[in-house]
């Protein structure tokens, strides 16, 4: 299972490497994957298969903890293996009726993450799913990409907001993103509505967010009132 697991992880990070190449430079540069210190991927069994990337560390392996090492041109990361007998608390995890992602999140006490998915053990471990689920990463992450660099274009003065923004998103902090997206725009309804969900949508307000500043398009600013 842990070489299955292996093989899918670096699987996805071919298709997201493959998808990437048709980007531009400066977009692949500003995609999650490609960022700065050392990646780890927590492969997390509960009732479902949890596949965490993140940056922050782990700690030195303990125990019964297992980590292998992943490497393609361009990209290195560290897989590690959990289940309830390396942290007990993933034994009470709830997972009858849909993966429970926040609830795994917090049982490695991780904060921010780079993606997070889910992948089914038999045949969801395949690299034909994988590839789909890499490429399909890719496309979203480069989609934010230049999302965020138009927002930032059109947003004078509060270029600083949109970094901190872009640092919400890569590291996974959907409130995060909804407090400073509202006050990048404090006075746009559709950004309001985005951000005060019970659950905010980090591509809904990232959305509402480009829309409130004229979308991916060309775009003239109003002129100042006379």
């Amino acid at each position: 299972m842990r070489s299955a697991v292996a093989e899918y992880v670096t699987a996805l990070h071919r298709a997201y490497l493959a998808q990437a190449d048709t980007f531009a430079p400066a977009v692949r540069g500003r995609m999650p994957l490609f960022g700065s210190g050392p990646l780890t991927v927590a492969a997390v069994g509960a009732r479902n298969l949890h596949l965490i990337a993140t940056r922050e560390a782990l700690g030195p392996l303990r125990g019964q903890e297992v980590s292998l090492p992943g490497e393609l041109p361009g990209l290195d990361w560290s897989l590690r293996f959990y289940d309830p007998v390396v942290v007990p608390s993933l034994g009470l995890v709830d997972e009858r009726e849909e993966p429970a992602y926040a609830e795994v999140k917090h049982a490695l006490g991780l904060t921010t993450v780079v993606y997070h998915v889910v992948a089914q053990p038999g045949s969801g471990l395949t690299g034909h799913h994988a590839g789909h689920v890499g490429s399909g990463l890719a496309a979203q992450h480069s989609s934010a990409a230049r999302d965020f660099e138009a927002i930032r274009a059109r947003v004078r003065g509060r270029e600083g907001l949109v970094d901190e923004l872009v640092g919400a998103a890569s590291a996974g902090l959907p409130r995060a993103q909804a407090l400073l997206a509202k006050a990048i725009a404090p006075h746009n309804a559709g950004v309001a509505a985005a951000a005060d969900a019970a659950r905010p949508d980090p591509d809904a307000i990232r959305r509402a967010l480009l829309e409130s500043v004229g979308g991916r398009k060309d775009w003239t600013p109003k002129a100042p009132p006379t």
